[in-house]
């Protein structure tokens, strides 16, 4: 079986304890924008320009220290090791959906569907303080 190691970045963004999330590509559950990282690149660069391009919107990132995250999962015969890095971020700017995002919303934060959710987010928002359980 063919092997693969992504590395993946995005941004935590929360306004009146609502968190941002989006459904893009061929996903059907809600998880923060962000994506793989391209060679020469670091993962704060990563986190930039895929809020850009999946959500129109600038960020600045909040906090030295990120939420990482370990995921192993099968796709197409090939066993993927994903690490997913997430920072608290600030926005300026309009959101304007990219071509790939299917849809968007803000989510209270108190009220979130686990069942449609990627397993990253309610570890996330535990991480940065917005759940206490």
């Amino acid at each position: 079986m063919q092997k693969k190691v992504i590395i993946a970045s995005g941004p935590v963004i929360i306004k009146n304890r609502k968190v941002l999330l989006d459904i893009s590509g061929d996903d059907a559950f809600w998880k923060f924008c962000g994506g793989k990282v391209e060679e020469n690149e670091t993962l704060q660069e990563t986190a930039i320009r895929r809020t850009k391009e999946e959500l129109g919107i600038q960020i600045s990132l909040q906090d030295e220290n990120p939420f990482l995250m370990y995921v192993a999962k099968e796709k197409d015969k090939i066993k993927n090791d994903v690490i997913l890095v997430h920072w608290l971020a600030d926005f300026t700017g309009e959101i304007s959906p990219g071509k790939d995002v299917q849809k968007w919303n803000w989510l209270s934060i108190n009220n979130l569907d686990k069942e449609n959710l990627a397993p990253n987010i309610i570890p996330a928002l535990k991480h940065f303080g917005f759940i206490k359980e």
